[in-house]
């Protein structure tokens, strides 16, 4: 009796070692937290792109946006955990749990990181033709007016929304936030003259500072970024304790075996690294980190915490 019981254990572990070593077998899913169009739908097409032809298999990007990366989370916590569907977000991933109530998932326990692809300072940007000259002007019009101004986002939750509420409490000033579904449709209304300016990634921003379409009147990095280095960050304007950054990141469901991470894992951090890959992000605004899924954890229990006392201390809502 027993050696029948150790016979069909060994034999259910020898068929699911069996089934995980030929993966992947077939088309996989990486679901986007974002509109087409932002940061991070650019980053998912760039290294969809890539790593489809590292590991033989397609990866289909799908654009689910939505309640501050909520319903690209949704989406994916619905499917079986066995790394045919993944998810691509951004810093609002570490955001969303504190910022809506009841928390619409566990950032710590719902998920497991995958890897880092890359980072970038938040962007402030105003119309090519705006009276706003610079974040002075930006200030003054807003203590003025406060009706005068409204400031796009891609969305609640997001850094670059985070960035614009840290402004306003360490300026005293008010400005009415639109959330957006995504980089790409905050961009349309910003260049339609629906909303004064717009806070953003980089790398969602970058085309349109390039092709001369948008003002930047200032970064919110530590230090300034190579290609924007006339561009004062908030530090250099005198604003302090205002430094954000997005990230752009994979994540697949909790309960995928261990060794599908780590598979996924390399394979990922492999595709950034690629030479070509690097320049595409660069040229999109984003810096590459390649951090592994150890590397992406360490940054998600660091960063939980601190923007869930950031959204605490200024009284930020989710919307």
């Amino acid at each position: 009796m027993h050696q029948k019981i150790a016979q069909l254990i060994i034999f259910g572990l020898l068929s699911t070692f069996s089934a995980h070593a030929a993966y992947p077998e077939n088309t996989m899913n990486l679901v986007v937290s974002f509109a087409p169009g932002g940061a991070t739908d650019i980053t998912a097409r760039i290294v969809a792109a890539a790593m489809s032809k590292n590991i033989g298999q397609q990866i289909v990007v799908e654009n689910r946006p939505g309640a501050g990366g909520a319903v690209a989370a949704g989406i994916v916590r619905a499917n079986k955990p066995n790394g045919y569907t993944l998810m691509l977000t951004s810093s609002v991933y570490v955001v969303t749990p504190s910022l809506k109530k009841p928390s619409p998932y566990d950032p710590l326990k719902d998920f497991i990181p995958i890897c880092e692809i890359g980072d970038a300072p938040n962007v402030i940007v105003v119309k090519a033709d705006s009276p706003i000259k610079n974040l002075n002007d930006l200030i003054m019009m807003a203590r003025k007016d406060p009706k005068l101004v409204s400031y796009g986002s891609p969305g609640p939750g997001t850094t670059p929304h985070l960035a614009g509420e840290v402004l306003k409490i360490r300026e005293n000033i008010m400005m009415t936030h639109i959330p957006y579904k995504g980089a790409g449709p905050a961009m349309t209304d910003l260049l339609g003259g629906q909303t004064q300016v717009l806070f953003g990634s980089l790398a969602s921003v970058m085309g349109q500072i390039q092709g001369g379409l948008v003002r930047p009147i200032a970064q919110t990095g530590e230090r300034r970024w190579p290609d924007l280095a006339n561009l004062p960050t908030l530090a250099d304007l005198g604003i302090k304790d205002a430094v954000s950054s997005t990230f752009q990141a994979i994540f697949v469901n909790a309960g995928t075996p261990p060794e599908i991470v780590n598979y996924l894992s390399k394979q990922c951090v492999a595709t950034i690294k690629q030479p070509e890959v690097v320049e595409s992000l660069k040229q999109a605004g984003l810096a590459t980190t390649a951090l592994d899924s150890q590397g992406l954890r360490a940054r998600i229990m660091r960063e939980v915490p601190y923007w869930a006392d950031v959204i605490e201390k200024g009284g930020i809502k989710g919307e």
